[in-house]
């Protein structure tokens, strides 16, 4: 009788980075489980494409990011990965500081940092009872805005910056059982970004490797994570070189 399968929950996975993601470890042989806030459809119609299950939730809300865990170890009874993809960004001009309000603050910080913190916090029992070499993984997509002074607005910039310390505190505090990593992409291709000429041209001209990345590039380096059994702690920029000019 095969062994069971490890189980991973991909947040924000319907499309864009994340469908990739969810593609990725699906091929490396994980049970995916698919999330959305709204796209029903389409994370229905990719789960069943990759042979996973699909959940709904809306992770600005707390009981909800809490359920979704349940739902996936009720179902599952396991969760071995932990990939906290999902996240929001609108631009705001970083001079504008009459244009971030305190709901702009706490829709941002809710969603790319508390959703993160609640979600690891309720798989934790599952992840540090996984049978994988290196126990648990938790991969946290943040961005090359919490790393450098960039961004679509400085609240954006703040909760991945936050992110990425985050990713570090917990690995310190979570090893050996759970492994906590994070992956800071820059420029992504996907339909949200299709109409960023700025940054498409800034990629082509001045990054190393002369374009944006596919959500492929993110997906390999994620299933790089899950797959090694001795990294963590990790904040892993990946922008095609734009950092070094």
């Amino acid at each position: 009788m095969p062994a069971p399968r490890p189980v991973a929950l991909v947040t924000g996975s319907a499309s864009g980075i994340g469908a990739g993601i969810a593609r990725r470890l699906a091929a490396d042989g994980l049970t995916v489980v698919v999330h959305s806030r709204v796209s029903r459809a389409a994370g229905l119609q990719l789960a069943a494409e990759i042979g996973g299950t699909y959940q709904q939730a809306d992770l600005a809300d707390e009981s909800q990011c809490r359920a979704l865990v349940t739902g996936v170890t009720d179902e599952h009874q396991r969760l071995d990965v932990l990939v906290n993809n999902a996240g929001v960004s609108w631009p705001i001009a970083h001079d504008d500081l009459s244009a971030v309000t305190a709901s702009v603050w706490r829709e941002l910080l809710d969603v790319n940092l508390i959703a993160p913190w609640l979600l690891t916090s309720a798989a934790l029992g599952a992840l540090r009872s996984s049978p994988r070499p290196g126990g648990g993984a938790v991969v946290n997509i943040t961005s090359h805005a919490g790393v450098r002074p960039k961004g679509s607005s400085i609240p954006y910039a703040a909760t991945k910056a936050a992110l990425n310390h985050t990713t570090r505190l917990l690995a310190a505090a979570l090893g050996p059982e759970v492994r906590v990593n994070a992956v800071a992409p820059g420029l992504v291709d996907t339909p949200l970004t299709a109409t960023w000429a700025g940054a498409q041209q800034l990629w082509r001209e001045q990054a190393p490797m002369r374009r944006a990345a596919q959500p492929a590039d993110v997906a390999d380096l994620v299933s790089a994570l899950v797959a090694n059994s001795y990294i963590t702690g990790e904040v892993i920029l990946l922008d095609g070189g734009l950092n070094l000019r």
